[in-house]
């Protein structure tokens, strides 16, 4: 099969006067992550990294003149394929080991994910109805020439570190459930929560082979907690505190 050729890779808006969201429209909505840019005054965060088709770092470039920081809210493919651009990386060290070995070698679903794989995220309510997971390629590449590269975390982060951007700080949260090393990044002043795929808009995964349903539920009962004003998820539009708990309550009332 022949995929047509993109004209350009990555999509961008600006959320505010310091974060930017860029996402990969050629890739299945499944695996389509939410690539968060935030600007501070003395360095920036790139939080999750896309599938890493195209040099995210090149499409950024525009917007970065200082040190930054990607940072891999967990270690599916959808989110850390651009890390191995970054000099600066952190993630949750239970997920350290999958982000220098990246199990997404293939565009097949089939082969990047397996029949178990697949069966869980269909019924998780995901359609794959495509043969692969883009619907185009970049000029110059060729549907056996994906290969996701490995990244060395240069920070293993865990519950209550903190980003100093200079004049934004970002504190971790441990959110497992999704994956054992799932987190988000808080900040308390603005109530604002990236929050990865432990919370977003979107159909939920949690029977994966290394999601934890109980720890999900414990993630959930926390988040209801949180006095947030925005929620920006890994998948699908942000959203505020009610839609959170809306979501949140929902989830506890099916599995807990």
């Amino acid at each position: 099969m022949t995929l047509p050729i993109a004209d350009r890779w990555f999509e961008r808006r600006r959320v505010d006067d310091s974060i930017t969201l860029f996402w990969e429209p050629h890739v299945v909505p499944l695996m389509q992550c939410n690539i968060w840019h935030v600007s501070g005054r003395d360095r920036d965060l790139i939080i999750d990294t896309g599938m890493g088709v195209a040099r995210l770092s090149d499409e950024i470039s525009d917007l970065v003149d200082k040190p930054v920081t990607a940072v891999a809210t967990h270690s599916h493919g959808d989110h850390i394929g651009s890390h191995h651009e970054f000099d600066s990386i952190a993630i949750h060290a239970l997920e350290a080991g999958d982000l220098e070995r990246p199990y997404m070698q293939s565009l097949d679903p089939q082969i990047a994910y397996g029949p178990e794989g697949m069966a869980s995220m269909e019924a998780a309510g995901y359609s794959l109805d495509h043969p692969y997971l883009v619907t185009a390629l970049p000029a110059g590449m060729t549907l056996d020439g994906f290969e996701q590269r490995g990244a060395h975390a240069t920070r293993l982060i865990d519950e209550g570190d903190v980003f100093d951007l200079g004049d934004r700080r970002f504190e971790v949260m441990h959110l497992p459930g999704h994956s054992p090393g799932s987190i988000g990044l808080w900040e308390s002043f603005t109530g604002t929560l990236f929050s990865g795929d432990a919370i977003y808009d979107g159909p939920l995964l949690d029977e994966g082979s290394d999601a934890n349903i109980a720890d999900y539920c414990q993630t959930m009962e926390r988040l209801l907690t949180m006095p947030v004003n925005v929620v920006h998820g890994g998948h699908d539009p942000s959203f505020g505190r009610d839609r959170l708990q809306e979501i949140a309550r929902d989830y506890l009332n099916r599995r807990a």
